[in-house]
């Protein structure tokens, strides 16, 4: 017997597109995977170990000896061959979902997720062959947001997404109310998140070393002094120690990174405390909640080792990783709070 929830397909249609669910799901964890894979090429370095695309030394890139995998080249080749994969796997994607679904939207989001992908591809083959540091910035942006994207149709196309609560307590006209706040906090700590995705990016292309070596101070003091008889100083101090030289720029870009940080978690905590204070039934997102603080505190402590470690290679990759990972959850926190709403 099927059962009928109005405005939607019956139970025996959602089940038959559980394989689709799946595949989405594995979508987006290639995503994250090639986020911290761009992560170590950035990390290490090796952006450029590859200089031709999209061949690889002349080779065809699915054809190159992997003999010849080794140092930065292996870390650039494999990433080429990891966002191809995600790339096949987002067509994919697309298709399955005009194929079995009903909703506009989401087919919709399909073919922004293969246009996203492709345009990806393309601003990773632009950095290589046009030297610019820009274009990687934008390359490491967009690959945050084509990663919230796939959550959001992986989310979207679960049978938890036809399952959360339609009864919550109150009135007609309290409950909008009460969930409005919530789904305002949401929006706000994922911008910040996004925006401290972007600032982590524009340092990581900026600049080979860190600006700033410790933490939480700025070379010794709160304010960092950025003048230029400072400047000189602290640049022969790194000169002495083989570090890149920094300008009053670097500086700053790296505090405001900081900065952003604090207000990311005072955002992220904020959507906490509305979420137990207005709608303490929503157990998907009391639990997600919990998790999205978590993780923020995680994140911080990745950032302090980052700069404790000078950037290493792994830590920075996974503070990444963790960023991105935080991103998710603001795409999450928000679809569920606006599906909530909508269904009273």
């Amino acid at each position: 017997m099927e059962i009928a929830i109005p405005g939607s397909a019956t139970l025996t249609e959602r089940r038959s597109n559980k394989w689709l669910n799946c595949f989405a799901w594995f979508t987006a964890f290639a995503t994250l995977f090639l986020i911290c894979s761009g992560g170590m090429v950035t990390s290490k370095n090796v952006g450029l170990a590859v200089p031709d695309w999209p061949t690889t030394f002349g080779y065809n890139m699915f054809l190159f000896p992997v003999s010849k995998w080794i140092g930065g080249v292996l870390f650039e080749h494999t990433h080429r061959l990891i966002a191809s994969t995600v790339g096949i796997l987002a067509i994919v994607l697309a298709i399955w979902l005009w194929r079995v679904e009903d909703r506009q939207s989401i087919k919709t989001l399909g073919l922004v997720a293969v246009a996203g992908v492709i345009l990806q591809g393309i601003l990773g083959g632009l950095r290589v062959t046009m030297l610019k540091d820009q274009i990687g910035i934008f390359h490491a942006c967009l690959a945050q947001a084509f990663f919230g994207l796939i959550v959001l149709i992986a989310i979207t196309t679960t049978n938890f997404w036809w399952t959360l609560p339609r009864n919550l307590t109150g009135s007609t006209a309290q409950v909008p109310q009460r969930l409005m706040p919530i789904q305002t906090s949401a929006i706000v700590a994922t911008i910040a998140i996004f925006l401290q995705l972007a600032l982590g990016a524009t340092m990581r292309h900026q600049h080979k070393d860190l600006a700033i070596l410790d933490f939480p101070t700025a070379n010794g003091t709160w304010i960092p002094d950025t003048s230029a008889s400072a400047l000189t100083k602290i640049n022969v101090w790194r000169d002495a120690r083989g570090l890149s030289d920094v300008d009053a720029f670097q500086i700053w870009l790296q505090m405001a990174h900081r900065f952003l940080a604090v207000l990311t978690g005072i955002a992220v905590i904020m959507f906490f405390v509305r979420v137990f204070r207005n709608a303490p039934e929503l157990i998907a997102l009391r639990r997600l909640s919990i998790f999205w603080a978590i993780l923020f505190f995680l994140q911080f402590a990745l950032g302090a080792w980052t700069i404790w470690s000078n950037k290493a290679a792994d830590i920075a990759t996974m503070h990444v990783a963790v960023g991105a990972i935080m991103l998710s959850f603001g795409v999450s926190a928000w679809a569920i709070s606006w599906r909530v709403c909508l269904l009273e």
